[in-house]
């Protein structure tokens, strides 16, 4: 599968919406989980700012990769930010989007903003 690194260097990324475990089944309630770690996937949206324009993107980080607080305006860190282009078929239907993945998402306040 194609993985893009994204750069984050020139863009202000700020906290929409806290993590959140991410379900992959609603109906049974199960959590998806990382394959080769087996640590617990969660889902943050940030809004993504760059020359001018915003986005609030969905992004899947491990557990262990969330450090602090993350409330909704708290600049963040996106380390190891990847997109993933992906596209299935359902019910005859094709869909495709762009999946954002990041090893950690870390709030760039306090001592973490001064050593950013």
């Amino acid at each position: 599968m194609r993985q893009i690194p994204v750069d984050t260097s020139t863009a202000s990324v700020m906290a929409a919406q806290p993590a959140q475990a991410k379900v992959i089944n609603r109906q049974t309630g199960e959590i998806a989980t990382d394959r080769e770690t087996g640590a617990k996937l969660m889902t943050v949206d940030v809004m993504f700012v760059m020359d001018g324009n915003a986005e609030i993107l969905t992004v899947t980080v491990p557990e262990t990769g969330i450090s602090g607080e993350l409330t909704m305006g708290t600049p963040l860190a996106l380390t190891g930010l990847i997109a993933r282009p992906w596209e299935n078929e359902f019910n005859g239907q094709k869909r495709h989007g762009i999946a954002f993945r990041a090893v950690a998402v870390t709030p760039l306040t306090g001592a973490n903003a001064e050593a950013a």
